[in-house]
């Protein structure tokens, strides 16, 4: 399930406490890990919410490019389809070389499933607009080709823990963090300016979303 489209999943999460948490899987790169491509966390460890912070939190991190294709790498990109195509084995997923890293992607995605069950997490909060990890806008193709195409959907990772039931959101649902945040203190509660990825003014006119899918 991913969160920003259900807000009442969000609503209906459990209280944590400082003894037994909410148990949060994260991206590595927003736990602040080195494990980007260019073996950098892109700076967005500085940038994520305050409350993951809060004492009623366990932040559990876990990057599945590093773990399938280590740190630093060439870019793994999706061809020809979305994170669910590629588990489907209908789709690949390519580097600038064309060199084929499916067999990697897909062992980091199984090993961050086998992380979250065995932790038994509430929810990920992960990495959007990536291969692996992104849960709402997704490139299709390789992204150092211009025009970008980038695509509402869901990256390998991503995939793999919706299809197995997991709740999801990104790092650029900036509604969904504040109402989880107000979960645990209302100052954090969003203003009605305050939108996910998927409501952001370019997503809605660049990336419509087509008749036949569902959210």
């Amino acid at each position: 399930m991913r969160l920003p489209h259900h807000p009442e999943a969000v609503e209906a999460l459990r209280t944590p406490t400082p003894e037994d948490p909410w148990r949060i899987l994260i991206s590595g790169c927003l736990q602040g890990w080195p494990c980007g491509v260019n073996g950098t966390d892109y700076g967005l460890g500085a940038g994520r919410p305050s409350w993951l912070d809060d004492p009623r939190v366990r932040r559990i991190p876990f990057c599945p490019e590093d773990h399938g294709l280590g740190t630093p790498r060439t870019m793994p990109d999706l061809h020809d389809g979305d994170g669910y195509a590629v588990l489907d084995g209908t789709a690949r997923v390519l580097d600038e070389n064309r060199v084929d890293l499916t067999e990697g992607m897909l062992k980091g995605a199984r090993a961050m499933l086998e992380l979250a069950r065995a932790e038994d997490v509430d929810f990920a909060v992960l990495t959007d607009r990536s291969g692996a990890c992104g849960s709402q806008v997704i490139s299709v193709g390789c992204r150092f080709e211009e025009p970008v195409d980038h695509r509402r959907g869901v990256g390998v990772a991503a995939a793999l823990l919706l299809r197995n039931g997991f709740k999801v959101t990104s790092q650029r649902d900036f509604r969904t963090l504040a109402l989880l945040g107000a979960k645990l203190d209302r100052r954090f509660a969003p203003g009605p300016e305050v939108v996910d990825h998927h409501e952001h003014p370019w997503v809605l006119e660049h990336l419509p979303l087509p008749a036949s899918a569902t959210p």
